[in-house]
């Protein structure tokens, strides 16, 4: 069986000691495909470093991140947008809006989503949404563009939700949430298909039961994949089989 994490930071600071080690692991394991998401021009570099370590194995997407969307997110933009055309991303993210942490902000997280937008039609390339207790207002933003594809990243929504992303060919990203005793993500998964979804640990964090708490990693991405096997009643290398397949034509991988 072989399983694609298609959201893990590999490049912060939790995996300083041991980013290597990881990687090296995942790759042996099932797990032999992993897209890494960016979070703003601070990280690029060290994104790109982590990549290189197994680029047959590792793919980065670029964007600014809705928390790191300041007064200066033009600026940041503008960096980022330069680094594009100069090289090899899969997708535009981690984008989106976010009003969990702090909706100081929101305007300008709105207009950098609509550009990033504008960057992944350009390219003919996905994005990568973030939605923290924004996810209709994320939706209501990428159902105006036509030909554009994606995930919607860590969905926590509700049934109607998840079936409305679903009809403008989005994938819904499922992680570790799903296996917390009481999300209740298992019964909206339950309602649609498993060829819209993507696995996805976000390493380090949402680690999936039995290791919450813990320090979240691309090898954790099986036991989501278990519990959707649970769920669907169907083997585990089907699961493998299906959501690899999802994964690669998305990201072109």
């Amino acid at each position: 069986m072989i399983f694609i994490d298609t959201h893990a930071h590999l490049f912060l600071e939790e995996f300083n000691i041991d980013r290597k080690e990881i990687i090296e692991k995942s790759i042996k394991s099932s797990v032999q495909k992993i897209v890494v998401p960016n979070v703003d021009n601070a990280t690029l570099d060290k994104l790109l470093d982590t990549c290189n370590i197994s680029p047959l194995n590792l793919f980065p997407a670029i964007g600014l991140h809705p928390c790191s969307v300041k007064d200066n997110f033009r600026v940041e933009l503008l960096k980022l947008k330069e680094a594009l055309i100069h090289g090899k991303f899969k997708a535009i993210g981690e984008i989106g809006i976010d009003l969990y942490w702090d909706k100081t902000f929101y305007s300008e997280q709105v207009i950098a989503l609509e550009e990033q937008i504008q960057w992944a039609l350009e390219n003919s390339i996905p994005v990568i949404l973030h939605c923290r207790e924004s996810l209709e207002q994320v939706y209501e933003i990428v159902k105006k563009y036509k030909n554009l594809k994606g995930v919607f990243h860590a969905f926590m929504g509700t049934e109607e939700q998840a079936k409305k992303i679903i009809d403008l060919g989005f994938f819904l990203g499922i992680g570790g949430v799903l296996t917390f005793k009481n999300s209740g993500l298992d019964k909206i998964v339950s309602s649609i298909s498993i060829k819209n979804i993507l696995l996805e640990t976000d390493s380090p964090y949402l680690t999936p039961a039995p290791h919450r708490g813990k320090r979240n990693e691309p090898v954790y991405v099986e036991l989501v994949a278990q519990k959707l096997a649970d769920i669907f009643s169907i083997p585990l290398d089907e699961i493998a089989l299906i959501t690899k397949s999802n994964a690669e034509k998305l990201f072109n991988i």
